[in-house]
């Protein structure tokens, strides 16, 4: 499997929120909620800073604050920054067809019994998760079969 040292992107700073240096944060977890529980760090700011404030309803979106961020241009000057956890402080996944998707990194993509390319990311445009391939090239990822065992995903 992949590295486990390595940090995984689990959201970005998209916009400040409020005049007291609250921002508002994209979130590509599972589920929004989960950044509550991950220790989120960025080379913006020190480990430990974030804070989950509260979700956005029927979004992906939530606000956060950071320490010594207290006003709305410190908030402003974050934007875009990226948030990561290390893979090392994740849960331990619970079932067999559980994996994270920064583990699918390398792994072959085969659709109709061919090869067709090599996973390099997985992007998310908002209609669903998208295998973006080494070739360039971008498949869905909704409906695929992942096999760890030999590496390989099978697309539709």
């Amino acid at each position: 499997m992949a590295d486990n040292s390595k940090k995984i992107l689990v959201g970005k700073i998209v916009a400040p929120q409020g005049i007291r240096g609250e921002v508002r944060v994209q979130t590509f977890t599972q589920s929004p909620q989960d950044m509550k529980t991950l220790q989120i760090v960025s080379d913006k700011f020190a480990d430990g800073a974030f804070r989950f404030i509260r979700t956005i309803p029927s979004s992906n979106v939530i606000i956060a604050k950071i320490d010594k961020i207290d006003d709305r241009n410190a908030a402003e000057a974050l934007r875009g920054t990226e948030l990561f956890v290390v893979r090392d402080t994740l849960p331990q996944l619970s079932a067999d067809d559980e994996y994270y998707q920064a583990d699918l990194i390398g792994f072959n993509v085969v659709r109709d019994g061919s090869t067709i390319g090599t996973v390099a990311c997985f992007q998310n445009f908002g209609a669903g998760d998208i295998i973006e391939l080494d070739n360039g090239q971008m498949v869905s990822f909704v409906g695929a079969t992942v096999d760890a065992e030999n590496r390989i995903i099978v697309t539709r």
